[in-house]
């Protein structure tokens, strides 16, 4: 229990902060779920449409991991690596 103002404005920040934060992991657990879902549709059907879809939903997913990284929801390393591996996927499908 806070015992001054100092301390209730604390703890207020703090609560705002984990809002933040579980937005912007949640929403990129999602997202990425959601790209990954795209690539495996492409596999599955070679639908140019499919791989745009999966193009969107990549470049979406690299909007929210910078804002996340200049927001400090995230490590500028964790993001990159992140953004790496997902990259990386897209380019196993244009390379088949």
């Amino acid at each position: 229990m806070a015992n001054n103002k100092s301390a209730e404005k604390r703890i207020s920040i703090a609560k705002r902060n984990q809002r933040q934060n579980r937005f912007y992991k949640s929403s990129v657990r999602t997202l990425t779920k959601l790209y990954l879902k795209n690539i495996e549709l492409f596999k599955a059907s070679q639908n140019p449409t499919d791989k745009e879809k999966a193009k969107t939903s990549l470049s979406s997913l690299y909007s929210l991991l910078d804002k996340g990284t200049k927001r400090n929801v995230f490590h500028k390393n964790t993001a990159a690596r992140k953004k790496m591996k997902l990259a990386t996927q897209l380019k196993l499908i244009d390379s088949n």
